[in-house]
């Protein structure tokens, strides 16, 4: 049978499965081309929760469930995470419509914001657009462990890689930009104002698609060359590279989670868009720009609930609630500020850890309750990555753990069968493209016709603000959090090293303690001369690697902002 992967990825792979549950890629899928990744390879090794437990203690799925329906209404908080990305796994929003929601973004919010100002709605760039392409910009994402479908369409491009981490791509490509943490919006606009002396700005779709072009340039032209220099860490000879290689070709830029991870992560991405479209670079062959896109944009939404309260992730505080439903997630690692999350949940009464993994979160939980793999159940995926519908029918039963449709159907909520659901939202805004069903925005190159803006313009930026201090950015290692290979966040094979610049001269697997100025904590470290000497290195996984984060929130996105922070070594 055919289904498809449901973790939290650009590439959504087909999956093809037999009799013995073996697991392999798809060939004849268009982006899965017959290989998976390290996780669904290894699906089957990592150990999953079997039973329900209250207090360590084993109980019954009937207990468990009557003990949720006896206090999820009284002083309750409902917070879902994205260890599945399954349309269904949304239906348990119905069965805590009197709860407080968890909203917000532990990831991509402030970006998708800026781009959604810009464009009206994210959608997505991917590997059989950037096929087309002559260059491909990659710009703080790492293809090679986030994206690895993307690696076929790569293939004979010209490649562009800005990162302050040396990454393998960036080992391989014809141009590695180091560019500075924080530094991404001050590249842009020092890229925008020298493609503008080049006269390489596309003056017909300005014309005609776009909005704003004159304050957006009058803006850009007004910051100085000097302080875009320094604060993006990258010089007009390195910038005049770039702009060198892209003229007159067919330009994708894949944009990564990491350049958004600040304050003002929203104008960053504005700005990179905003010098993609002076450019002319949308709803052209092989031109345009990638990043998580709005997976659900035209389907229905039965899942929608008016709840009494919404509340943040990035700063949320869990000690306000009597009841807490955690569901897919790991806020106790993946949230920023780890000592706040911990202090919070410590203090609230009663939480439900309802998920496939134990994991940080799961320790500190009353009530553990197992949920069903992929595979035991009927869902449907709309990916963020490229624009098919993976079916997802149920393939083998199992007496181990419960679904969010069963879920919800136990704690009393009226519902319509899960065939029913899954056919609305399929067929509220899919076609056929070769047998197999996209979406119908794809059925168009993205923004050929139209941007989805009230004005259905592209509209340019022409402000920002970064309240970052001066004389911060001198002092101190910038904290940078990225992905790991081998793990999917907190699941999987975490990676449980601090990886630190050689100029330090501190060796392999000592311990030293960091200090954000208000909490420390000790690591292990690996020298990795990949880093900036001003940056140090923690994967996302590791057990403290949210432990200095700040305790904080994006301007716009409501989303976490993981490397506003420079930390200090305080003992080695």
């Amino acid at each position: 049978m055919i289904t498809t992967c449901p973790l939290d990825c650009f590439d959504g792979c087909s999956i093809e499965v037999d009799d013995k549950l073996n697991l392999k890629g798809e060939k004849a899928h268009p982006i899965t081309q017959g290989y998976l990744c390290h996780h669904m390879n290894n699906f089957h090794k990592f150990a999953r929760i079997e039973k329900p437990t209250l207090h360590g203690k084993e109980i019954s799925i009937e207990e468990a469930i009557s003990i949720v329906k006896e206090k999820k209404d009284k002083n309750s908080l409902y917070y879902k995470g994205s260890g599945n990305l399954g349309v269904m796994q949304g239906i348990t929003k119905l069965a805590f419509a009197n709860s407080d929601i968890a909203k917000g973004s532990l990831c991509e919010g402030a970006g998708s914001f800026g781009i959604e100002e810009g464009r009206g709605v994210d959608l997505t760039w991917g590997p059989i657009q950037v096929e087309k392409s002559d260059v491909v910009i990659i710009w703080g994402r790492n293809p090679s462990v986030t994206n690895s479908h993307m690696l076929p369409a790569l293939k004979g491009k010209t490649i562009i890689v800005i990162d302050p981490y040396k990454t393998d791509i960036a080992k391989k490509a014809d141009l590695h930009v180091n560019i500075k943490p924080r530094g991404d919006i001050y590249l842009a606009m020092l890229l925008s104002r020298m493609a503008y002396m080049e006269q390489m700005d596309d003056e017909e779709f300005i014309e005609n698609r776009t909005e704003n072009f004159d304050y957006f340039i009058d803006f850009v032209n007004s910051q100085p060359i000097v302080m875009l220099e320094y604060r993006s860490g990258v010089c007009m000879i390195e910038a005049q590279k770039i702009l060198s290689i892209i003229k007159g070709k067919k330009v994708s830029f894949l944009l990564g989670v990491g350049p958004q991870k600040y304050s003002f992560g929203h104008s960053v991405f504005r700005s990179i868009d905003s010098f993609a479209a002076m450019l002319g670079l949308f709803g052209k062959v092989g031109c345009g720009v990638g990043y998580l896109s709005s997976s659900d944009f035209g389907y229905a939404k039965p899942f929608q609930s008016k709840n009494k309260k919404t509340v943040y992730k990035p700063t949320i505080d869990f000690s306000n609630y009597d009841f807490v439903f955690i569901q897919g997630g790991s806020p106790v690692n993946q949230t920023p500020c780890t000592p706040k999350i911990k202090e919070g949940l410590s203090k609230a009464k009663f939480v439900v850890y309802f998920g496939l993994y134990e994991n940080e979160t799961s320790k500190m939980a009353d009530l553990i309750i197992p949920a069903k793999t992929f595979l035991e159940k009927n869902d449907l995926k709309l990916s963020y990555g490229q624009e098919f519908v993976g079916d997802m029918p149920k393939i083998s039963d199992t007496n181990i753990g419960i679904s969010e449709y069963e879920l919800c159907k136990q704690l009393g909520v009226e519902l319509k069968s899960e065939k029913e659901y899954i056919k609305e939202i399929k067929n509220s805004n899919s076609t056929l493209r070769d047998g197999r069903a996209i979406s119908k925005i794809y059925e168009s190159i993205p923004y050929e016709k139209e941007f989805y803006t009230d004005s259905g313009k592209f509209e340019f930026f022409d402000d920002f603000y970064d309240d970052f201090k001066e004389e911060d950015l001198e002092e101190g290692f910038y904290l940078l959090n990225s992905k790991y290979n081998k793990s999917l966040n907190s699941q999987f094979k975490t990676n449980q090293f601090l990886y630190v610049p050689i100029c330090l001269g501190l060796k392999d697997n000592q311990t030293i303690k960091l200090s954000n100025g208000t909490y420390e904590c000790d690591y292990i470290v690996k020298n990795d001369e990949n880093l900036r000497d001003d940056c140090m290195l923690l994967y996302s996984g590791h057990k403290d690697s949210n432990m200095l984060t700040p305790h904080a929130m994006s301007e716009e996105g409501k989303s976490a902002i993981y490397q506003e922070i420079k930390c200090q070594i305080v003992s080695s």
